[in-house]
């Protein structure tokens, strides 16, 4: 599994870094640029059912083949679509990309299938971790993966998605080859939690009947939601505010990779502490971090060490969000309805996360990078105090 986040995070981050450039150069528009970010983020949020219903129905490797597969193929009507100098086609080709995404966020929950009681948290970091390599060397790999592109007769910036492609061919391998036993199948054998063939327990009507009855789960939604609506918003606009600053592809990629080992590197710390001190206070360090990165953001003006420093603090937030909040919709769902409730967690942080691409790219547009921080750090904030307030008033 370790092997295939590897793979998977080097195609995510390698796409991760150009694919707001490439659609603000051919498109030349900031605010479409923005829709970059939007298409991955849409695409990962449709494939999280699919991806979730796979899993449900026939394990863990089914559900991430699904979303490996679609990812190969967005790489390559992305190649296409740059070829043709197509912004439109690059778009639809990215929503496909997006799950790289989906299976990425889906493999985390295949660590806590077989996790001890109390252990959920670090057992699903150390797989969050598993993409760090992946994910920080991703973008430093852009300029070579071009450059490689154009020597083999591709057009300028269709390299890197070529790159991405064979990424997600490998993680796709090593999952259908290598993830056996499948974990979910054999914690329901283990657990007698029926047939894992049935698709009954993984409705999105059970996950939102699910939801009704836990809070507990609904405020991890909440706070998954938030965290990566927060991140996806400034990220996905960094590219573009670095290249209308006169930053290279190789700053922009340092920048990036700095965000992504802020995101990954320290997840087994962030697991380890959410299992020993609890979740909720590691989901209120999340909103805290999140909100010093949006005040940085906001104030970068031309800065890029100060740039770089929000995205790190953005990385670690989204960090603590992700794993605190995963791990407790985990601990909080029976393993029968699991899978559903995970697939619905994860289409509702990505449709945020996406909403939030398109706000941010208007807002960046119409108005500036620094009121984008100034937003974003205010729905942190009041996300911050509901969840204290929620939580602590009523125990």
């Amino acid at each position: 599994m370790s092997a295939a986040q590897i793979m998977g995070g080097v195609g995510v981050a390698v796409g991760l870094a150009l694919s707001s450039v490439v659609v603000d150069e051919l498109s030349g528009s900031t605010v479409i640029s923005g829709f970059a970010g939007t298409a991955t983020v849409l695409g990962a949020a449709l494939l999280a059912l699919p991806t979730a219903k796979a899993s449900g129905r026939s394990g863990r490797r089914a559900g991430l083949s699904l979303a490996y597969v679609a990812a190969l193929a967005g790489c390559v009507i992305s190649v296409l679509a740059i070829s043709l100098r197509s912004w439109p086609l690059l778009l639809a080709g990215l929503v496909l990309v997006g799950g790289g995404t989906a299976g990425g966020l889906a493999a985390r929950y295949s660590a806590t299938d077989l996790s001890p009681k109390g252990r959920s948290a670090r057992h699903l970091s150390l797989v969050v971790w598993a993409s760090t390599i992946g994910s920080v060397a991703g973008p430093n790999l852009a300029r070579p993966a071009d450059q490689i592109g154009m020597r083999l007769g591709l057009v300028e910036k269709a390299g890197p998605f070529a790159f991405a492609a064979l990424a997600f061919a490998m993680a796709l391998i090593v999952v259908i080859v290598f993830l056996r036993p499948d974990p979910l199948t054999l914690a329901r054998r283990l657990t007698g939690a029926g047939d894992p063939g049935s698709a009954r327990h993984h409705t999105v009507r059970t996950a939102w009947q699910t939801l009704r009855t836990t809070p507990m789960t609904r405020r991890a939604l909440v706070m998954i939601a938030v965290s990566h609506t927060a991140m996806v918003s400034i990220m996905s606009m960094t590219p573009v505010k670095l290249h209308h600053d006169g930053s290279n592809l190789e700053v922009i990629g340092l920048v990036i990779s700095l965000h992504i080992a802020g995101m990954y590197v320290l997840s087994p710390v962030v697991g380890w502490l959410a299992d020993k001190a609890g979740k909720v206070p590691v989901l209120v360090l999340g909103m805290a971090l999140l909100l010093g990165a949006a005040a940085l953001a906001g104030t970068a003006g031309h800065r890029v060490w100060q740039v770089t420093a929000a995205l790190v603090l953005l990385g670690l937030g989204w960090s603590c969000g992700l794993v605190a909040g995963s791990a407790l919709v985990t601990e909080s769902v029976p393993i029968d309805r699991r899978p559903g409730v995970q697939g619905l967690s994860d289409l509702l942080m990505n449709v945020c996360g996406a909403a939030g691409t398109i706000v941010a790219g208007v807002i960046v547009g119409v108005l500036s990078y620094g009121a984008l921080g100034l937003g974003v750090g205010v729905m942190v904030a009041l996300a911050g105090l509901w969840l204290a307030a929620t939580h602590y008033r009523t125990g």
